[in-house]
């Protein structure tokens, strides 16, 4: 097999299992309800399950990171596959509010092992011209993950109880695994891994480059931002409109992660025609998604049908795919190759901060004007993004053209 070949069919595997990754995490949001009623959780409690997850995939993914620059980055994949996938297993068990904290927990560790490895790895075989394109595919299993994953949640949920589709993904998780073992390989091209060429490592690279540490403080905001609507928007269909959890599932997230699904590979298309015409055409395509991200939430405080809480939330993921679809290549665009799965890591680290912050944030938020308010009022971490975007211009220009080779 060419390298193109193997490149592009690297793409799929990975696909997979970024599709199992968004889908394991996803099987708690579609049945929230049925937790809360089984257990007499608070909306805070919820809330917290859901943070815990976040905060622990935050402060470990950093590390991952940076094992994914310092050994095999398909190694690094396949066996956090098997990782997570035994922990999502676990969480069928869990018998009260404790034990679900706890298992929540083991799964975020396990799945904080994949994307740092996962989209340095695609960026190790794509090379610049067509990056954008690759990392965007990849990205919409991710999409597609979360989207199918929660509406299938919700069929097994309403039929045999919440704690069967935790046992379901675990098992499709587990038999993967073996299938990337066997087919995922490591470029022999890649440079020497935890060094650059100046003999310094990746973090430091990286703490010296503005740039880098700005993108990570546009992922909190908007990773912040679409994890609060993805987390409350099937409770809010359920609650709002009456539905059964297979219908809150579909209209409060499948819908969502389809936008995002269609969108991120034109984020990726457009992000490499405008990288071609211009230095900074990818970060031009991070900040307008986002402020269509952020204006298309705005009407969703007043939707009070199904039909115009689906076309809010459409519109809004839509924008956000567009960043989706480019946000990695950025990061590529502006630190060398040996140091991205750390550069990953730590831009993983702080927007999963964001996301475990948001949830409690529109809990609170809610609990004094109502749970559509508490959503629409994440549209300020968007437009706050779009903000710091423009504001980088000038230290994405000068790393960028520090990295060309003269």
């Amino acid at each position: 097999m060419n390298r193109l070949r193997y490149a592009w069919g690297l793409v799929a595997l990975l696909w997979v299992a970024s599709f199992l990754n968004a889908a394991d995490r996803s099987i708690l949001v579609a049945t929230m309800p049925q937790i809360r009623d089984e257990f007499g959780l608070s909306p805070t409690q919820l809330a917290l399950i859901n943070s815990v997850f976040f905060w622990v995939y935050a402060f470990a993914a950093f590390a991952s990171g940076r094992i994914g620059d310092a050994t095999r980055r398909s190694r690094v994949i396949a066996y956090g596959l098997v990782i997570w996938s035994i922990a999502t297993g676990a969480m069928s068990l869990a018998s009260g509010f404790a034990m679900l904290l706890a298992l929540r927990a083991a799964v975020g560790l396990g799945e904080t092992s994949y994307y740092p490895s996962a989209t340095a790895l695609i960026g190790d075989w794509h090379g610049d011209r067509r990056r954008s394109r690759a990392l965007s595919l990849h990205q919409t299993g991710l999409f597609a993950g979360a989207g199918i994953g929660a509406l299938a949640a919700g069929l097994i949920a309403d039929r045999l109880g919440w704690r069967a589709p935790f046992l379901v993904f675990a098992g499709a998780g587990i038999a993967w695994a073996i299938v990337l073992i066997r087919f995922l390989r490591d470029p022999h091209t890649t440079a020497a891994k935890g060094t650059v060429a100046d003999g310094k490592g990746p973090l430091h690279i990286i703490l010296r480059t503005p740039a880098a540490l700005i993108l990570c403080g546009v992922f909190f905001l908007a990773n912040g931002a679409s994890t609060g609507v993805m987390v409350w928007a099937p409770t809010f269909a359920h609650d709002l409109l009456g539905l059964d959890l297979t219908g809150s599932a579909l209209l409060g997230s499948a819908t969502i992660n389809l936008a995002g699904f269609l969108s991120v590979p034109i984020g990726g298309v457009i992000a490499d025609l405008l990288r071609r015409r211009f230095v900074l055409g990818r970060f031009h395509t991070l900040a307008i998604g986002l402020a269509v991200a952020g204006l298309c939430l705005l009407p969703l405080v007043a939707a009070k049908t199904a039909s115009l809480v689906a076309v809010v939330l459409i519109a809004s993921s839509v924008g956000k795919g567009l960043f989706d679809g480019c946000i990695y290549a950025a990061m590529h665009d502006i630190v060398p190759a040996p140091a991205r799965a750390t550069a990953v890591g730590l831009m993983t680290t702080l927007g999963f901060i964001g996301a475990g912050l948001s949830p409690l944030l529109v809990a609170q938020v809610s609990g004094r004007f109502g749970l559509a308010a508490g959503m629409t009022s994440l549209s300020l971490a968007y437009f706050a993004a779009v903000v710091v975007i423009l504001s980088m211009r000038r230290p994405a220009l000068r790393t960028i053209e520090g990295l060309v080779p003269h």
